[in-house]
């Protein structure tokens, strides 16, 4: 469909596609969000101390452009940028409270990327070198040197978490906390890098949050929490296998179900669950990652305005 190769890894433009668009290594890749554009943001000024920055999870699949395959989000679609929105506005309503809010359009990989590690991986520094120049233009221009808590869910955990690894001490001062939710954070990371520190409790601040859900630890998705060794209860902030009831809101009757850390998988273990939905192309029965962002809202909000109040505090004493 494309002649390309003799360009290697330039970009040149694809003869027949929309100029939208262009070939990196014969990949077909939409144009690059421009960050000084507010309309690859959503954005919630409230006026508040602490900003919430958040990265969305793989709300894209693959599409067809021109008769060729894309594997990325294109950001000023409107179809494809309606269904990121959808995500960002949800974790504004469940999470931000008082906090400001910023999350960036990216080019993310879609979900299809997923069924294999070599491909996401391979496929991810288009979307990554899209999350640091959204990172850093938000620092210059948004932040105003207020402390922040950085977030993510699955592939925005990912981003966020290169974020985090790469952020000098500088600007990780003002960090209240990190939120990697449903994605793994390895002991090599931890061991590598001095801003990855993992959340013992409730207001311990500057410390990386991490959790992924499962009925069993059979049921975990090697992808997301294979190698993972950080984990703590979103509900009793505790690293130990003590139980926590919490209630699951999205039913029409609220359900109580119980939660504990399995302190050998470093899996949250979920008791009493009936959803039997099973999500696509990487989803598992038993597993819960479909599940994160809703399951455990009312508790991380709350956790969030605790930090950033405990973080507050220790910058007054």
């Amino acid at each position: 469909m494309f002649l390309c190769g003799l360009l290697g890894s330039l970009m040149v433009s694809a003869q027949g596609v929309n100029d939208h668009f262009s070939l990196l290594d014969c990949v077909l890749l939409p144009a690059p969000p421009q960050y000084d554009d507010p309309s690859q943001w959503t954005i919630r000024d409230r006026q508040g101390e602490v900003d919430l920055f958040y990265i969305i999870s793989t709300e894209t699949g693959d599409h067809v452009v021109n008769g060729d395959t894309c594997h990325y989000a294109d950001t000023y679609d409107e179809l494809l940028r309606s269904k990121m929105y959808k995500e960002m506005h949800a974790v504004d309503s469940f999470y931000s409270d008082r906090l400001n809010y910023y999350s960036p359009y990216y080019r993310q990989v879609s979900m299809q990327s997923w069924t294999s590690e070599q491909t996401a991986m391979s496929r991810l520094p288009v979307a990554l070198s899209d999350t640091q120049r959204a990172w850093a233009y938000y620092l210059a221009h948004y932040n105003q040197g207020r402390p922040f808590i950085l977030a993510g869910f699955s592939q925005g955990a990912h981003a966020m978490m290169d974020i985090l690894k790469q952020m000098p001490d500088s600007i990780y001062r003002r960090m209240v906390a990190a939120y990697a939710i449903g994605y793994k954070v390895s002991q090599a990371d931890i061991d590598r890098y001095s801003q990855i520190k993992p959340a013992t409790g409730a207001t311990d601040v500057g410390v990386t949050i991490g959790f992924n859900s499962v009925k069993s630890p059979d049921c975990a998705i090697p992808i997301v929490s294979g190698g993972n060794v950080v984990c703590i209860n979103p509900v009793n902030w505790r690293t130990d296998e003590k139980p926590a009831q919490f209630v699951n809101r999205r039913r029409a009757k609220n359900d109580t179900l119980t939660c504990h850390v399995d302190t050998a998988s470093r899996l949250l273990i979920v008791d009493g669950y009936q959803g039997k939905f099973v999500m696509s192309v990487i989803g598992r029965p038993g597993n819960y990652h479909y599940q994160e962002l809703r399951f455990y809202y009312p508790y991380i909000r709350k956790n969030m305005a605790d930090r950033a109040a405990a973080f507050l505090q220790r910058e007054e004493e």
